[in-house]
């Protein structure tokens, strides 16, 4: 049988998704706490991993296993054996051929910005502190140039594994609620640090240290070292995956609030397959 789960997490005290020797993984954790459950060794697989301090909104994963549970064991069993800082919110039988890596055809991120003179107590690790005032109108005419296919070797970290710097940004859009300024991205998928390097220009551009065609001139030259600082992971959240109708995934509500234009993910994924 194959399970998929919605877990959500607090990254600040974990050295990212990935197991790693000696050092306290989110996948660690999951797969001790399933392993318990299911009286088995488990491994699970993520629809993408997020490194030390990303937080997730809603995570998807799936694993194999023998073991027969109803969704209350699974799901009320796991918690009870995971730390404080992770939670499974959801479970589902998968439907054949789901794979919570290569089914997924969009990735959601959230960017959290704490804008104002003071650093919070209440959100020091879970939002990032820029001090200067930031012109939202200013990113969103900026972030418009990163829509559509573009190469975002500008945009990922030196160490970037991926075969192609090539990526599909579906929509991004930058806005303010009081003091918190947030970004929301929504891609096929990402390089690495690709939605902190964005973050990191467009709150240059927001705070009148770069000219808002700085975005299209990054795009242009293809050069990392020519792109900025990279924000900090604490502001970062993996907000949601998104799988075709056909596997009856769970969607998380983020997905629900955006515009009707932005939601034809399948017609990209159909298009590119055929």
């Amino acid at each position: 049988m194959r399970i998929v789960l919605g877990i959500e997490y607090d990254g600040h005290g974990f050295s990212g998704w990935q197991w790693q020797v000696d050092l306290r993984t989110v996948q660690d954790c999951l797969e001790l706490a399933l392993s318990k459950v299911s009286n088995e060794k488990v491994r699970v697989f993520t629809a993408g991993r997020t490194d030390t301090g990303v937080h997730a909104l809603e995570q998807v994963v799936h694993f194999d296993t023998e073991a027969v549970r109803d969704e209350r064991a699974w799901i009320m069993g796991v918690n009870s054996y995971l730390p404080d800082d992770v939670r499974v919110i959801w479970m589902k039988e998968a439907l054949d051929g789901f794979h919570a890596r290569y089914s997924a055809i969009a990735r959601y991120y959230r960017y959290r910005i704490i804008n104002r003179k003071m650093k919070s107590a209440l959100h020091r690790k879970q939002m990032t502190w820029f001090y200067y005032p930031l012109d939202v109108e200013k990113m969103q005419a900026a972030a418009n140039s990163l829509i559509g296919e573009h190469d975002f070797s500008s945009f990922r970290a030196q160490g970037c594994q991926s075969k192609s710097p090539m990526r599909f940004m579906h929509y991004i859009r930058v806005g303010r609620l009081g003091d918190e300024v947030f970004i929301d991205i929504i891609a096929n998928a990402f390089v690495h640090h690709m939605v902190r390097n964005i973050a990191g220009v467009l709150m240059a551009i927001g705070s009148g240290k770069k000219p808002a065609t700085w975005t299209e001139e990054l795009l242009s030259v293809k050069d990392r070292k020519q792109g900025g600082v990279t924000a900090a992971s604490d502001g970062l959240y993996l907000a949601g995956i998104y799988y075709p109708e056909k596997f009856g995934v769970p969607r998380h509500p983020l997905f629900k609030e955006l515009p009707d234009g932005v939601k034809r993910f399948d017609d990209y994924n159909d298009k590119n397959e055929s």
